[in-house]
């Protein structure tokens, strides 16, 4: 998006309001001189996608990052599911197949597979076991044999009625992070090969999280690599599990919507964060 997402066009206007000069760099443009900026705030480049190890490479290279670059990368790859998990967080049971490795189907269940480097639900598919197993073992190889590592997951039934949770965390009076807004993510995988989809083409509604979703969200903040005093936002991503206790999809560090425009105060709170940063 060089132009910004439309979420994010109210952060502008309030740091110009402010008396900054603010203004939306496409990360790849070679003409940039990073440096004569006093600070750099990721957005919304999703074209890294496949072009993973040009974009963190970038990232290193811009003197003040925020989220900074450690955090991209680590956070750029999914398979720091894996790492939380056995740490002993909530995290939804997660499969890594790697190039080198093959996979063989559950029997039955409705899965997930999708790659673990990936934005916005691309390359992702549902698949419904037995019937679906050759599509989903077809899907596995596909990743794989482009050089992906792809991960598989249990569907979570809850998200076709009660939805995905995103709670927001941006830093408070005393520079951490803490709880800002949260809102709802209708359903969005269908079927085979159609998980992929428009910016804004979800269903967002204001969410008040649950007091067992906010305290699984501080518990995932806590186990951030290098603490949270150093970012400048991030985005806990629940469903209910079987049981109905939230399990983690996504910890999204790198390059989420924050939807600012569905929480009063959010825009003014972020605005303070990027001031204090400066």
């Amino acid at each position: 998006m060089p132009e910004l997402w439309a979420d994010d066009l109210p952060l502008r206007d309030a740091l110009r309001a402010r008396g900054i000069e603010a203004e939306a760099v496409s990360w790849d443009d070679a003409t940039t001189d990073w440096a004569s900026y006093d600070l750099v705030v990721i957005r919304s480049p999703w074209d890294y996608v496949p072009r993973r190890e040009e974009f963190i490479a970038w990232a290193h290279r811009v003197p003040r990052l925020l989220n900074p670059a450690d955090v991209l990368e680590w956070n750029t790859d999914k398979r720091y599911l894996g790492e939380l998990a056995r740490s002993g967080l909530p995290v939804t049971p997660t499969e890594f197949v790697s190039p080198s490795e093959t996979w063989t189907p559950p029997r039955t269940g409705e899965w997930v597979v999708k790659p673990t480097v990936s934005a916005g639900s691309q390359d992702t598919g549902r698949y419904v076991l037995p019937e679906q197993a050759g599509l989903a073992a077809a899907h596995v190889t596909r990743l794989t044999s482009a050089g992906r590592t792809a991960m598989i997951q249990p569907y979570l039934a809850a998200v076709a009625t009660l939805g995905e949770t995103a709670l927001i965390y941006l830093p408070d009076d005393t520079g951490d992070l803490s709880y800002s807004h949260a809102i709802r993510k209708g359903p969005m995988l269908r079927g085979p090969g159609e998980g992929a989809h428009d910016p804004g083409s979800e269903q967002i509604d204001p969410r008040e999280p649950t007091e067992a979703e906010r305290r699984a969200g501080d518990r995932v903040l806590e186990a951030i690599p290098g603490g949270t005093k150093r970012l400048l936002y991030a985005r806990v991503d629940l469903i209910p599990g079987p049981d109905g206790d939230p399990l983690l999809v996504e910890l999204e560090l790198a390059e989420p919507s924050l939807f600012l425009r569905s929480a009063e105060g959010a825009t003014r709170r972020l605005t303070e964060a990027v001031l204090s940063r400066l």
